[in-house]
């Protein structure tokens, strides 16, 4: 017998809260916080009461902006012919807003991970806790494997046994990069046959006798494990270890006994509750919370069986190695943790008003975020996430310097609830919002004392692009539009104000994903273009791919890049270059680059959403029509589905072939998951909520708001799990 609605609400300060949230809050949470249960809940009603109508303003002030520049489209329409009185029209309207004066960023307590080490960040869902765990020990990977496993080296070995042959082709590679990085005054490291320390001090030995670093600086320190060394180095502010171990089954391939190279790789990690989530019912919720609570005492562990084995995994401890002058010295195992609540859009059922209206979810992540850190702001020694006393949250989907500042006074709000120090909490701002784009240096000015990071995103901002201007006209294909005008003075607008609000040695600035999850070798390629466009920081998917990444930040000094770019003062905002809308403007495509655009999309949609609906997993890999892994979460979404709206309301598309690709696509996606014993098929019912949701994402993709897929992927899980009871 299913339980009465009544039977999962209690009521605390006059709000109906969830008991599953009530007992992780008064059994889990404040106990390891010292927070009174009246302190909790009272600031909780404090939050609703002070910021609930104001977010409700803000956000229907976005569909109110919209709706002047959709008639505006409307009555001029085609392409932009006058751009400046088109920004005037933005201006008159306060979506665009004027730009102040020049100011830099005043931020202090902030972790080196952030202001002084460029270097991979993880993003990995909060939900997750194995994934979790893997990010947060991701601090440190060895070169050695991530090149065995991945297609960097070419080909990869077939065989399930040890390769001796790519092994030797994996040591003369890594030997290369350390003659790049930490190179020796008259040999190659492929020269030495012997690492010893004497004294505490390095002392490498080729055959014609003893050779010395370039750079005495390099050289760290050392530890001494059993049978092995552990020697560590220092290379534009990362660490590099080189292990000796003789006896081991690489070291014994190697002249010097080399066994391994480990590389200083994911600094950050972005501990995700949005896009990469689906947690949608109170107890998805109430285990992501779990999982942020328990990363930040320190006590998250998992168990789960491997090859038949039962392993157990939790976070690593602090390594200790030795100085040149004999001191031991702590080195940091974990990396610095972050976490990304929810956008000011979203609500959730665990906290409702006596008239049944949810709460912002935004308002309910940064009281509980903040809560959950402050164990880590207790802990005196070993296993801390900030050293500085801060707590990191990364704020997406904010619209404009209004909502940015609307995010400040929440932060401000907490800090008083939890007597936290003013801008103990900081903000990571994702710049993937048009209306945040054309006015980031005066958002950042909203934040000047708490921001850690502004960060692009292909994404997400393409998907604002297209439905900010779907009246515009049909949008280009998505391959054209990584190429597309605006996107390019985007990315470098992004950085171009990041350094002129002085962000070098204080905090990031970030570019977005490496999506192609086993395409390492084009990511190796590719990806170290971030760099040198002065990116301190970039996503990846995997631990794997964070030491591959980390490479390129030896290869590439960003701050002199940096330097190089902020010289002079030249104009850095080329607005009139981010307001070129992406419109195919009389360009004509052909039938089939129409129709293999419309399966590319169906395909990715359908792939994604049949995860979300049915399993609740919020990102994952996705084979993509071509049978390639893809990470997917809901930005994938979000810009899959505006492009087949834009297409279907100017008719390049039409309904009958949008329905014809998505039951073709099922059936493909229904094989790519047929291993998957708790799949759900897409095709072969009438009936089938995943494929309804896909479908709908498309169809109604106009009338989102903001072409956010939030409400629709949240309306048909919680169907699912109304149905599964």
């Amino acid at each position: 017998m299913k339980k009465k609605l009544r039977d999962y609400w209690v009521c605390r300060e006059e709000l109906q809260i969830h008991k599953a949230f009530v007992r992780f809050v008064e059994g889990d949470l404040l106990p390891k916080t010292g927070i009174p249960e009246r302190v909790f809940w009272a600031g909780l009603r404090r939050l609703a009461d002070k910021f609930s109508k104001k977010n409700q303003a803000l956000l229907s002030k976005r569909k109110e902006l919209q709706n002047k520049i959709s008639a505006w489209y409307l009555n001029n329409p085609g392409p932009i012919k006058n751009l400046e009185q088109h920004k005037d029209f933005l201006k008159n309207i306060g979506y665009l807003v004027d730009e102040g004066d020049d100011f830099e960023i005043d931020i202090t307590n902030v972790d080196d991970e952030i202001s002084q080490k460029p270097a991979p960040q993880l993003v990995v869902p909060a939900d997750n806790a194995r994934f979790a765990i893997n990010a947060a020990n991701a601090r440190w990977g060895s070169l050695y494997d991530a090149l065995y496993s991945t297609d960097v080296i070419k080909p990869i070995s077939q065989s399930t046994h040890f390769d001796e042959h790519r092994a030797r082709q994996v040591i003369t590679w890594s030997k290369s990069l350390l003659d790049q990085i930490l190179p020796l005054t008259s040999q190659s490291w492929s020269d030495l046959i012997k690492i010893e320390i004497n004294d505490h001090k390095l002392t490498l030995y080729a055959e014609t006798g003893q050779v010395y670093l370039k750079s005495n600086g390099s050289y760290n320190g050392y530890k001494v494990n059993d049978k092995s060394l552990e020697v560590l180095f220092q290379h534009n502010d990362l660490g590099v270890i080189v292990t000796v171990n003789e006896y081991s089954k690489i070291g014994k391939l190697d002249p010097a006994g080399i066994s391994d190279i480990c590389l200083e790789s994911a600094v950050t990690t972005i501990m995700d509750l949005e896009d990469s989530v689906a947690t949608v019912s109170v107890e998805e919720k109430v285990t992501a919370y779990m999982n942020w609570l328990t990363l930040m005492t320190g006590e998250i562990s998992v168990s789960f069986r491997k090859n038949n084995e039962n392993i157990v995994r939790s976070l690593n401890p602090d390594r200790y190695f030795i100085s040149s002058l004999g001191k031991s010295f702590k080195v940091r195992s974990r990396s610095l943790m972050l976490v990304r609540t929810v956008g000011h859009h979203i609500f959730t059922p665990i906290v409702k008003f006596i008239d049944g209206t949810e709460m912002g979810e935004g308002l309910l992540d940064a009281l509980v975020t903040a809560t959950c850190a402050l164990p880590d702001l207790k802990i005196k020694e070993g296993g801390k996430n900030s050293l500085e006393g801060s707590i990191y949250v990364v704020k997406p989907k904010m619209h404009g310097p209004e909502e940015v500042a609307f995010t400040n006074e929440i932060f401000e709000e907490v800090e008083d609830i939890l007597s936290l120090p003013r801008n103990t909490i900081k903000i990571g701002l994702m710049d993937e919002e048009r209306r945040t784009s054309v006015n980031l240096k005066e958002c950042i000015r909203e934040i000047k004392n708490r921001v850690v990071f502004i960060n692009t995103g292909f994404l997400d901002r393409t998907g604002d692009e297209i439905f900010t201007s779907t009246l515009v006209g049909p949008m280009v294909k998505k391959k054209s539009m990584k190429a597309a005008v605006w996107l390019g003075a985007y990315e470098k607008n992004n950085v171009d104000i990041g350094l002129k609000c002085g962000f070098t040695g204080k905090a990031q600035i970030g570019k977005g994903m490496w999506a192609a999850t086993e395409q390492m070798s084009a990511m190796y390629v590719e990806k170290i273009g971030h760099l040198h466009l002065g990116a301190s920081c970039a996503w990846v998917p995997s631990p794997v791919a964070a030491t591959i990444h980390a490479i390129h930040y030896h290869q590439v000094n960003v701050r002199k890049v940096q330097k190089e770019i902020n010289k002079g003062d030249q104009s850095y905002f080329d607005l009139n270059r981010l307001f070129k809308i992406p419109s195919l403007d009389g360009q004509n495509l052909s039938k089939d680059e129409i129709l293999e655009e419309i399966r590319n999309n169906a395909q990715g949609i359908l792939g994604y959403v049949v995860r979300w609906i049915n399993q609740g997993i919020g990102c994952s890999k996705v084979l993509n029509i071509k049978d390639v892994y893809l990470m997917e979460d809901r930005a994938t979404c979000r810009i899959a589905s505006q492009y087949l709206a834009n297409w279907l309301h100017h008719g390049l598309i039409s309904r009958e072939e949008i329905l014809d690709a998505f039951n073709t696509m099922a059936v493909k996606v229904d094989k790519q998951n047929a291993s998957d014993n708790n799949y759900i098929k897409l095709s072969g019912s009438s009936d089938n909520l995943a494929f309804s949701a896909a479908l709908e994402l498309v169809f109604e993709g106009k009338n989102q708001s903001c072409g956010y897929v939030e409400d629709i992927l949240i309306k048909y899980r919680r169907k699912f799990l109304e149905r599964n009871q």
